[in-house]
């Protein structure tokens, strides 16, 4: 059927992102927003009490420096709204002491910190939690972040954030959920839940804030902080959805992105800041300014001053500037000379206030000191352990050498075997190393240290010691397996740490070969921050562990994997390069008018070949195409068999849906579980269409020989798309549906939509 001869059906621009709508048999139910009336009455009361310099104030966010006595008297004269990164609960107490009690108005600062994947019990970075597939996971990894900095005091962190991420060297990829929109908008509503609880007033959780709002994830060139240039239909399907996502959920609070979009900084960008977020959307939260964001328009050429800054940004809509200084030095002139109006200014307080009010920080400003400092409990360690362990993912697994038997001699080895502090990863201020467990720690504990020989070779991941290397590889021949542990330090991703080359830092390719040259079997665990180009490991290991920087409990859940007390179900949130120099590289990529086929690889081509020897189809000479590893990739210690998919119907009209089911068994011998992925493609549109979209996902477990029916239901809404108008169309035509359990795999089934 050709789409170009039948009219497509429109949608309002009004929740005008619901094509990447959640599929009810994968995702997780979105809290409920919060009553936009409930605090009306007391926002207006107090805010027609307020002066300018006191509202002004309000929007004011800076960073601690403990009770310094001019600290003490900017809250006094109402002129700070939020104090940044104070975690002494006395101290804060103190400071809101200031603001509750001695200030004119009364009214409660906000604590906030960076709180990314945990505060002291540190769970996988955001990419490995991705890596779970399981929005249980995230919403208990948040939940128990919320309670551990709540505290002593911090009520707002700044996360998730919810950047669709599809280059590899872009650091901050380590603190997305990947590449997908859908798998994004699934677990950052699961961490919205989880720092936000059913009731943000309660004194045990924090408001969330969904950042970067948007496309920060398409800096271009993987560089951080860097130009973006997104088509506005680009961006409703790809980057918005997540947020949209989350600001459904009630998310409390967003934050402008650094980037500019097409030249305009996002912190000065009515048409994403009032016009979508605001008027299409209906969100009433808090935005505010990244750190110094709103003062970097000068250097990115959008402003000539500080003043201009000011100007911007607020009647944007940026309701608070962090530790940027240009509203408490310029807003007040801005006004008196017409170009900030008050009333702007009066509805940027009013989110700063009724954000407070939804925090109960008018009733409840004091951190209750005896139960303070709730660190490290049990459960949350429990809790951190089975994370770690749903991230880890399987990709190689040669001749099922694991897991490993408990008789064997086990040489540990490599720069990241006992590495406290980096097996935590990037975003960890509030890390307490001495309470994190390593692999080598719990090697010992799981095998008995007389099993275990200790080799590191490298002592951090940038290192080349030839000496070391040669006196760990000796060591290594005794052995009867070497476990080399090996990848990124912490300080290698996370923000301001891009990369161009990928492949592992330092010596650790070269000691790589040295230990397989001893003729034993290797087993490769890769703990990083990112995708990395893991062509070297592939060739010289006879299984591997990807795992992302897993946190305090790290150790444990990949002793309980190699053991195989645990079996693997991580499955990748983003493909795995070939080659550095694919990115940006994503699985949902657009066909191409010359898809690759035939592929000749540089070292095949004859001498004096003519130029069209090759084929001139769209690949590398020297990488071929598509992932070395799939998005949606990971093996286990058994096997699963999917069936052939069934549909309820084999059209549906365009309001209609569909249920579409496949049966998955369990064909090893161990219990197991895999993700089912629902992927879709439009074949014809008026726009071309990615070859393949995540549309839902389901993480099921299965005994040796149980088989299980997943169904999905798939709505036509779910296929819709936004055209070059930036109208939202379900467009008639033919599709292809998979139901497998990653992105490369499965047999299509085809339906229409009338």
């Amino acid at each position: 059927m050709n789409k170009k001869l039948f009219p497509a059906i429109a949608f309002g621009l009004l929740g005008a992102l619901l094509a990447v709508g959640a599929v009810s048999a994968c995702s997780s139910s979105a809290a409920e927003a919060p009553d936009k009336s409930r605090y009306d009455v007391q926002v207006e009361e107090l805010l027609a009490k307020m002066t300018l310099d006191e509202k002004i104030g309000q929007l004011n966010q800076l960073t601690g420096v403990g009770c310094a006595p001019d600290r003490l008297e900017e809250i006094r004269n109402g002129a700070v709204g939020s104090i940044l990164n104070e975690i002494d609960p006395d101290t804060v107490n103190a400071l809101q002491r200031e603001a509750v009690e001695n200030s004119r108005l009364g009214i409660p600062l906000i604590i906030a910190r960076d709180v990314i994947h945990g505060f002291k019990t540190i769970f996988p970075i955001p990419l490995g939690q991705a890596a779970t597939w399981n929005p249980a996971i995230v919403e208990e990894g948040a939940r128990i972040a919320a309670d551990e900095a709540s505290s002593v005091g911090v009520r707002w962190t700044f996360s998730p954030m919810v950047d669709v991420s599809r280059d590899a060297r872009w650091g901050r990829i380590a603190e997305s959920f990947g590449e997908d929109p859908h798998l994004a908008s699934v677990l950052g509503v699961a961490m919205v839940k989880g720092y936000q609880g059913e009731d943000l007033a309660k004194p045990n959780t924090m408001a969330a804030c969904v950042k970067h709002f948007v496309g920060y994830g398409a800096s271009e060139a993987g560089k951080d902080y860097n130009t973006t240039w997104i088509p506005e239909p680009h961006l409703r399907d790809v980057y918005l959805p997540p947020f949209k996502a989350c600001a459904d959920a009630g998310a409390a609070t967003f934050m402008c992105s650094f980037n500019d979009i097409n030249g305009m900084p996002t912190n000065a960008d009515r048409h994403l800041l009032r016009d979508i977020l605001r008027d299409e959307w209906g969100w009433d939260g808090l935005m505010c300014s990244d750190w110094s964001s709103i003062q970097q328009m000068i250097p990115q050429g959008y402003s000539p001053d500080l003043k201009h800054a000011a100007e911007a940004a607020a009647n944007a809509g940026v309701d608070m500037d962090m530790q940027g200084f240009a509203y408490i030095a310029h807003l007040k002139e801005l006004v008196q000379e017409g170009k900030v109006s008050e009333k702007t200014i009066d509805g940027l307080v009013r989110n700063v206030l009724r954000t407070k009010f939804r925090l109960g920080l008018f009733d409840n400003p004091y951190v209750d000191i005896p139960t303070s400092r709730r660190f490290f409990a049990p459960a949350s360690l429990e809790a951190a352990r089975k994370a770690a362990e749903e991230s880890a993912v399987l990709l190689k697994n040669a001749n099922s050498i694991l897991p490993l038997r408990d008789n064997l001699k086990i040489a540990v080895t490599g720069p990241l075997m006992d590495a406290k502090h980096d097996q935590n990863g990037t975003w960890v201020f509030d890390l307490e190393k001495d309470s994190t467990v390593t692999v080598l720690e719990a090697m010992r504990e799981m095998y008995g240290p007389d099993r275990i020989i200790a080799a590191p070779g490298l002592s951090f991941s940038r290192e080349k010691n030839p000496a070391a290397v040669a006196a760990a590889v000796a060591k290594a021949r005794q052995a009867d397996v070497i476990l080399f542990v090996c990848g990124e330090e912490a300080v290698l991703s996370g923000e301001a740490h891009c990369r161009t080359d990928l492949t592992l830092p330092g010596g650790q390719k070269d000691m790589l070969r040295q230990l397989r040259a001893t003729g034993k079997p290797v087993v490769s665990v890769v703990m990083t921050g990112r995708p990395m180009e893991i062509n070297d490991i592939v060739e010289n290991s006879d299984a591997i562990l990807y795992v992302f920087h897993p946190g305090t409990m790290g150790g444990p859940a990949i002793a309980n994997l190699i053991s195989g007390k645990v079996n693997p179900s991580g499955h990748l949130p983003v493909c795995l390069p070939r080659a550095s120099a694919q990115q940006p590289l994503y699985y949902s990529h657009k066909n191409t008018g010359r898809p690759a086929e035939g592929i000749t690889y540089i070292d095949d081509i004859p001498l004096e070949a003519g130029q069209t020897s090759t084929g001139c189809t769209s690949f590398y000479l020297d990488a071929g195409d598509g992932a070395l590893y799939p998005f949606g990739f990971g093996l286990s210690y058994t096997d699963f068999s999917y069936g052939p998919v069934v549909l309820s119907a084999d059209r549906m009209g365009a309001d209609g849906t569909l249920t579409a089911s496949c049966e998955i068994e369990n064909t090893g011998k161990l219990k197991g579980a895999t993700v089912a992925q629902l992927y879709v493609r439009d074949l014809v549109g008026t726009l071309c269409r990615p070859v393949k979209e995540l549309k839902g996902f389901e993480k099921i477990t299965l005994e040796p020989g149980e088989k299980r029916t997943v169904t999905f239901t798939l709505r036509a809404s779910d296929l819709a798309y936004h055209l070059a108008d930036n109208t939202l169309a379900v467009e008639p035509g033919d599709f292809r549906l998979w139901i497998a359990p990653d992105s490369a795999s499965g047999d299509p089934k085809e339906f229409a939509v009338d």
